[in-house]
This record gives structure tokens, C-alpha cells and sequence, in this order.
């Protein structure tokens, strides 16, 4: 069949080519669920001064309600915030040796990390065009480094191919371009793209598949040095007398097709997920303790919200102790900036209109269990030389992320031992016990790194849906809920805003939580000085 059979134009030339690497189509889903969407920061706000005396209570300490905080003070507003956890960062948050954590249910976690060592169960990577959060860490001094992504030396895994053996993500990535590359030729050479592409445009194509794909003269994929320089050599190039360099053989086209490792070497150009990615220094909650040391004056920690009212002049806030409960308490302010997830808020009495009230309880939350292991060494490094990066599998955990920070170190070091995100692994996950998610968790890693049987030193699982700050990881939008209810939601309703990463296009990021945050500041105040 003819390219022009086909209905073939150079545009969908190039989209079969992109749907080949797979990234095409991982990148229309992730923008479907919201995900994918730019950021829309264009630099710090400056706020003109508010009316003397004005007053705003923030709900929450997290990123959204610290940044609106810090914005309106400096506005010139009286600013109170209220947090139900002993600490600020809301799911910016970090686990340390010697913490303790009590999930829903009431399973009590004590870390036993080593000193130094730390584990990101909330947010843990900050891509390039997360413009918000890279330019307050830098107005903040929270220092960064990087965080490796994709590492060509980590493993892609089905545990049903290869004999469920790992496979090195070089030798898959480079394989499947090298065949992808010979079929085209191939189809090039036998006329099939006739009708889609021009004879120059034929030319220029054989020349490029030739190069992207490394393939000989007669447009073959075979072992060579050429394709051993891109997925590795049996035996590497040495020195002196030792072994010649020997290339190594690629892995066979319909071996690759029957593992289905399309989208576990494509990840990588999800948008979200091209370097330069990001990490702060010493635990992703050095951004909240950033923030934390900003506004820690104007916050009144371990605080429970029970109800949100308001009247033509005022907004009024009962809570009572979140440990010791006790006789309700309130505070009222002119103005009220709400960042309580909409899975907690929904649980709330909020004097707010019908509309609101039902996009609040339209929204749900998606799951996500995150496991870290810690280890008595960092064999990853010292026996497979993998050094940082992401290991993708079909096993339930779905992926072992390896420490960016503290390569070429001694002694104990702590890996992502399990992310399950929004599918029905993470629920299954929910309903276990910490210790069995750990248990399960190193069960599974076990099939690709065996040395989790003899060094592994210890573990912490977090089930979002049980955190009892948020009752789930996220605001699982979908476009039809979006059309019905998303302006409702953002929407200023009386003397009350919400703000946080429901309230935004790129949820479960912390992108989203800032600009959502600086958003719903400028229309409250342009309100306020209206009023």
C-alpha cells in the first residue's frame, strides 16, 4: 500500500515517525488530563497598597496559601493563616530519620533513615518551565540541583519478556529507533511514501533514518560499532593489551514489540520531563521551610477548621484544637483565602453559594503511594553503575527511581522503591498496611535488583488517600467536569477565594499551587480596593 493509499501528508509522515517513539501519544494524554498545560508565570507580582486596615485569613500552609500570604503582606494586608499540621508545606513535605507519621486508620510510621537521608513522598522533581517555583526558590535561597531523570545505564522491565530480565534502557532506546528506522527505509526504498513525500524529500528522508536510526549502507540495523557507540559494546574499548573491542548484539525487533517498552523509553520527552529537571537541595521541603521562615509569624498551626462564614462585611472561621479538640474558637477577617483540598473542604460547612458549594464536592482525588527504601549501601551505583534516573517497569510499583543527590557516597543510601499514580495498583496499595507495602515493594524490586534481599535496611510507605490533611494526592479533573465547574470553583464568591493546585490547569504540580495562589491574590485584592 502507497503512501498516498494511505492518505499520508508530510505532517502525519512525521506523526507516524513521533508515534513510533511514542511520545506523541503520551503527551496528548497527559495534556487531555490537564497536565501538560505551560506555565503561565511571567515574573514576581507587585501588589498596590491595600486599604489601611484591611484584613485576610489564609486557610492552609501550604505553597498556595504561604505564597498569598506573603504577596498580601506585603500589600499591606493583616494577614493570619491557619494550618491543621504541626508544620507548614501542606504535601511539600520530606520524611527524615526519626519522624513520626500517623496515617488514617491510625498505622504509626517511625523513620529509621540514617542521618543525612530523606525521602520525597509528596512532589520530587521541578522541570524547566516551572518558571513559579524555580523564581521563588530563588528569591527564597533555596539551592538547587539536578535531578536525573533519564539514565540510558537504568532498566526498562515486563517482567512477562526477556525471561523477566531488566533490560538496559540504552539497549531498548537504540534498538527500537534502529529498527523503526531500517522499516522506514525500507517502505522509502520500495516506493510505499511515494505519494507522501517529494523524490528530494525521499532523499533527505533516507538520509536522516540512515543517521537517527545508525544504520549501515545497505539501511540495515546490525550489530556494528557505529550502533555499539549509542547502546553500548560487549566489551567496551580498553588500553594497552587488553581484550579488542567487541560490539554487541541488538536485541531483536519482534522481541521488542512483544515486551511493549514503547512508552518505559519515551518518557523522557514528556514535556514534563525534559531536562533540565530540578531538586532542591537537602528535601524537596526546604521549598516550604523557605516559605515557612517568611510567614511563620502569621501562622497558627494545629488548627481544625469546622466552618467557613461570611457576611457583607466580614469572613468568619470557627476551629477547634486538630489533636486535643476541644471548645470551638474563631477568627474573622475582611477577606479569606481558602487553600483547604477540596477533599477536606467538601467535608466542611462553607457558607458560599450553590454553585461553589458544588464544584467543592464535584471534585475528586486521585490515589498515589509512594514507597522509600533504604539500603545499607548504594549497590545501584557500585554494581550496575546507575546513577540517578528512573527504572520503569509492568510490575505493580511501575518505577524505582534512583537518588540524584549524594553520588559516589558511603554507607546507607534511599531510593523511590515504589510509585503507584492514580491507578488501580495504588488503591490496592491503599489498602494495605505500611509494613505490607513495604514488604510488597521490596518483593517486586527484588526482580530486578536481587540485592534488595540482603540490603535492604529500611522503609516508609505514604498513601496519599490516607494522609489526613488531604484525603488523596490530587484534584482528578476531567474536561467535562472542567466545563461545569471549573470557573464556578475559581470563582470569587462573597469575601472567600480558593486557591491551591485544584484551582489550576496543572494539577498535582506545585506550579499549579503558585499560580493558582497568585491568580486569586490579584482578584481579591482588585475587589478589595474596589469594596
Amino acid at each position: 500500500m502507497t503512501g498516498g493509499e494511505l492518505g499520508l501528508s508530510r505532517r502525519q509522515l512525521v506523526n507516524i515517525i513521533g508515534r513510533a517513539a511514542g511520545a506523541s501519544v503520551a503527551y496528548q494524554a497527559m495534556t487531555s488530563l490537564g497536565y501538560a498545560a505551560e506555565s503561565g508565570y511571567k515574573g514576581p507580582i507587585k501588589l498596590s497598597p491595600a486599604k489601611p486596615g484591611a484584613s485576610v485569613v489564609v486557610l492552609g500552609a501550604g505553597l498556595a496559601g504561604m505564597v498569598a500570604a506573603l504577596e498580601l503582606r506585603a500589600a499591606g494586608y493583616k494577614v493570619q493563616i491557619l494550618e491543621f499540621n504541626q508544620r507548614a508545606g501542606g504535601r511539600n513535605w520530606s520524611l527524615r530519620g526519626g519522624d513520626r507519621y500517623t496515617e488514617l486508620g491510625g498505622a504509626t510510621q517511625v523513620v529509621d533513615f540514617a542521618k543525612g537521608n530523606y525521602f520525597n513522598h509528596g512532589p520530587w522533581r521541578i522541570p524547566y518551565h516551572h518558571y513559579a517555583v524555580l523564581d521563588y526558590c530563588k528569591r527564597l535561597g533555596v539551592t538547587l540541583e539536578p535531578f536525573i531523570q533519564v539514565n540510558y545505564n537504568a532498566y526498562v522491565h515486563n517482567s512477562k519478556a526477556f525471561g523477566g530480565q531488566p533490560q538496559r534502557f540504552r539497549h531498548v532506546q537504540t534498538d527500537l529507533q534502529g529498527h523503526v528506522a531500517e522499516l522506514l527505509a525500507k517502505a522509502t526504498n520500495q516506493g510505499g511514501l511515494d505519494q507522501a513525500v517529494t523524490k528530494e524529500d525521499r532523499e533527505r528522508l533516507l538520509e536522516g533514518l540512515k543517521s537517527w536510526g545508525t544504520l549501515d549502507t545497505d539501511y540495515r540495523y546490525v550489530a556494528s560499532k557505529a550502533t555499539s557507540d549509542k547502546r553500548g559494546y560487549e566489551i567496551d574499548p580498553a588500553g594497552g593489551l587488553m581484550p579488542l573491542a567487541k560490539p554487541s548484539q541488538p536485541l531483536g525487533l519482534n522481541d521488542i514489540l512483544q515486551a511493549g517498552m514503547w512508552a518505559q523509553v519515551n518518557t523522557g520527552n514528556v514535556y514534563e520531563f525534559q531536562s533540565a529537571i530540578f531538586q532542591p537541595v537537602g528535601g524537596m521541603d526546604q521549598i516550604g521551610k523557605a516559605f515557612e521562615r517568611e510567614v511563620k509569624p502569621m501562622i497558627r498551626y494545629g488548627v481544625k477548621v469546622t466552618k467557613i462564614e461570611q457576611s457583607a462585611s466580614k469572613v468568619t472561621v470557627t476551629y477547634v484544637d486538630a489533636v486535643k479538640g476541644g471548645a470551638p474558637r474563631q477568627v474573622s477577617a475582611d477577606w479569606c483565602v481558602c487553600t483547604i483540598p477540596l477533599s477536606i473542604l467538601s467535608q466542611i460547612e462553607v457558607q458560599v453559594s450553590g454553585p461553589m458549594r458544588d464544584a467543592i464536592a464535584a471534585v475528586p482525588y486521585g490515589a498515589s503511594v509512594k514507597v522509600g527504601l533504604e539500603f545499607k549501601r548504594r549497590f545501584w551505583e557500585e554494581d550496575e553503575l546507575i546513577y540517578g534516573g528512573v527504572t520503569q517497569t509492568d510490575l505493580p510499583i511501575r518505577n524505582i527511581s534512583y537518588p540524584s543527590n549524594g553520588l559516589f557516597s558511603k554507607g546507607p543510601g534511599v531510593l523511590l522503591g515504589g510509585y503507584m499514580f492514580d491507578n488501580v495498583h495504588a488503591f490496592r496499595m491503599t489498602s494495605m498496611s505500611p509494613e505490607e507495602r513495604v514488604r510488597a515493594a521490596l518483593e517486586m524490586g527484588a526482580q530486578i535488583h536481587p540485592q534488595y534481599k540482603t540490603e535492604f535496611k529500611s522503609g516508609v510507605a505514604v498513601a496519599w488517600h490516607r494522609v489526613p490533611f488531604t484525603n488523596g494526592c490530587y484534584a482528578r479533573w476531567t474536561d467535562a467536569l472542567r466545563e461545569q465547574h471549573y470557573k464556578n470553583l475559581c470563582a470569587i464568591d462573597g469575601r472567600i477565594v480558593l486557591a491551591g493546585e485544584h484551582a489550576s490547569y496543572i494539577p498535582a504540580w506545585m506550579e499549579g499551587s503558585i499560580l493558582s495562589s497568585l491568580d486569586a491574590v490579584q482578584r481579591l485584592h482588585a475587589k478589595a480596593l474596589s469594596a
